[in-house]
């Protein structure tokens, strides 16, 4: 039978409960476990899919065409284990689904209410879609308090008296702050949390307390005391140099033993944390530096690229250097400052947008890293807006641009109307449609040329990379391209899609439709991300 672990959080958001899921979930694994992690968002939006970056940070696509929140992709990155749509859910699903049933008759004239149509819906989703887990951890998101988490942490509290407190287990994330001017942690943030906890039914039976300092013993005493939980399930969790130590600190702590204990198992195998040794290691003590220009419009909140600053970290894992991004506002970018903004950067990356907003000051990014013979690595929108680059200056075509951006003569790159979607589903789509939902999302196959940089860098024929995009750039200039050294090197096994450009006199200059950050990992680097990091690691 599967356990259940609920991960809480308190005082503040961005505590790390979801970095704290997935270094938990881990540990298990290397204890021998199978593990399942879940997310369960309060906010009324169906999906993070229409949302500012600025609002939620990025959206996390799975492999099955879900656009989820970007902890899924900590999920990812910590565990190796591909995660679903069903693994992601909010209110807006949750009331969605319910008032579908209400209209439909479904209730048998019942009033609808929270309790327990909205409870029962929630217990649902945490349990179904399961395949021999051995524990499943489900992040509740929000802070306790937050008045949309409340029928989560009912339907929770339901969950745990229904299936059994022995298979389930409460873990609460909270916040001991340093006063400066008394020179010590305070532990009442934490303590009324936990009271805010407990007066809605749930005790929890372990505490990771966020510091940035050490939390003396007596402290974690006083903690347990007035908090009613068991001293050594008090577990500090200190700030990292890295995110890849926080499962190494954990393990030190005994976060994993007294997690084995409660359920009273015992670890099926000694576990072995060099893995992330040897990550944390190359992140800590790197044998030199390389800098990373990257050209957003979201570059005001590091969360809206979060896979993607990971990856690239990944990426330097493997070339044993470390990363420095260098965080470029596309709007503030024009000819008279390009050369000042760009002259330091080994390579350029143009990551995946919406919207005509900076696209000239990214034109004029990737017109300079190629001819300047700089490493550039375009994603998605960053693709589209280099082959409009090249269109504009390799095939003259002076007004080549996006139908997303307005309608013109030269649409080199144009809205998709109808495609497959990973369900053998058909989606059509107008300008009119909705924007929720109606992309082209999830992961599809693509097949790589012969004799190209890409299928060397892939060492295979036939790849999977996951897409979120409703714009595709025009195939019926790839013959012009092609006699001007413009590769499309990768195609949809149809045919009809480009997937991938390169150019061929470049060091090393290649765009892709897809988000091959999101498959990165830092145990196991994407190998374009590996790739770029190379080359612009042979600039310096």
């Amino acid at each position: 039978m599967a356990q259940f672990i609920f991960v809480t959080g308190g005082v503040v958001s961005s505590l790390g409960k979801g970095l704290a899921s997935a270094s938990l979930a881990s540990l298990l694994q290397h204890h021998g476990y199978k593990v399942r992690i879940r997310k369960l968002d309060p906010y009324l939006n169906v999906d993070p899919g229409t949302m500012s970056p600025y609002q939620h940070g990025e959206v996390y696509v799975t492999d099955d065409g879900a656009e989820t929140d970007l902890d899924l992709g900590h999920y990812e990155r910590f565990t190796g284990v591909t995660s679903k749509r069903t693994d992601n859910i909010t209110s807006g699903k949750v009331y969605q689904k319910i008032i579908a049933k209400e209209r439909k008759g479904e209730y048998l004239g019942a009033t609808v209410q929270v309790i327990p149509h909205v409870t029962n819906e929630i217990k649902e989703f945490v349990s179904k879609d399961l395949d021999d887990e051995d524990f499943i951890i489900c992040e509740i998101g929000g802070t306790i308090g937050d008045i949309e988490s409340l029928p989560f942490i009912e339907a929770i509290r339901q969950f745990h008296n229904d299936n059994g407190h022995e298979n389930s287990l409460f873990m609460h994330v909270t916040l001991v702050p340093y006063i400066a001017s008394s020179g010590e942690l305070k532990t009442k943030p934490t303590q009324h949390s936990v009271k805010e906890l407990r007066s809605l039914g749930i005790q929890p039976n372990i505490l990771l307390c966020r510091a940035d300092r050490e939390i003396p013993e007596d402290e974690r005493r006083k903690i347990g005391l007035f908090c009613n939980v068991k001293g050594d399930c008090v577990i500090p969790a200190i700030n990292a140099n890295s995110i890849y130590e926080v499962p190494i600190n954990f393990l030190n702590e005994g976060l994993d033993k007294r997690i084995l204990e409660y359920f009273r198992l015992e670890p099926k195998k000694e576990i072995d944390l060099k893995m992330w040794s040897q990550v944390s290691k190359r992140i800590l003590e790197p044998e030199g530096s390389i800098e990373i220009g990257i050209v957003g419009k979201y570059t005001g909140l590091a969360d809206a690229y979060k896979s993607l600053n990971e990856a690239l970290s990944h990426g330097g894992i493997f070339n044993n250097v470390k990363v420095k991004l260098n965080w470029i506002e596309s709007e503030e970018l024009n000819g008279s400052n390009i050369e000042n903004k760009l002259n330091n950067c080994h390579g350029i990356l143009v990551p995946g947008g919406f919207g005509e907003r900076g696209a000239e000051g990214k034109i004029a990014a990737i017109k300079y890293a190629r001819e300047n013979k700089i490493p550039y690595f375009g994603i998605c929108f960053g693709m589209q807006l280099a082959v409009i680059e090249m269109a504009r200056n390799i095939l003259g075509i002076k007004d080549a641009n996006s139908s997303e951006f307005a309608d013109c003569k030269e649409s080199i790159v144009g809205l998709m109307t109808e495609w497959s979607n990973v369900d053998n589903t058909t989606e059509k789509r107008t300008k009119e449609s909705d924007l929720g939902g109606t992309m082209r999302l999830g992961a599809y196959e693509a097949k790589l040329k012969k004799n190209s940089k890409v299928r060397k860098i892939y060492d295979t024929e036939l790849i999977s990379e996951r897409h979120r995009h409703r714009y595709e750039v025009n195939n019926n200039y790839a013959k012009d391209f092609e006699i001007n050294g413009v590769h499309f090197s990768g195609y949809s096994p149809d045919g009809l899609l480009p997937e991938i450009v390169e150019l061929r006199d470049h060091p090393w200059f290649i765009g892709v439709q897809f988000h091959p950050e999101l498959k990165s990992k830092p145990f196991d680097p994407h190998p374009l991300f590996k790739s770029f990091i190379t080359a612009a690691k042979n600039k310096t």
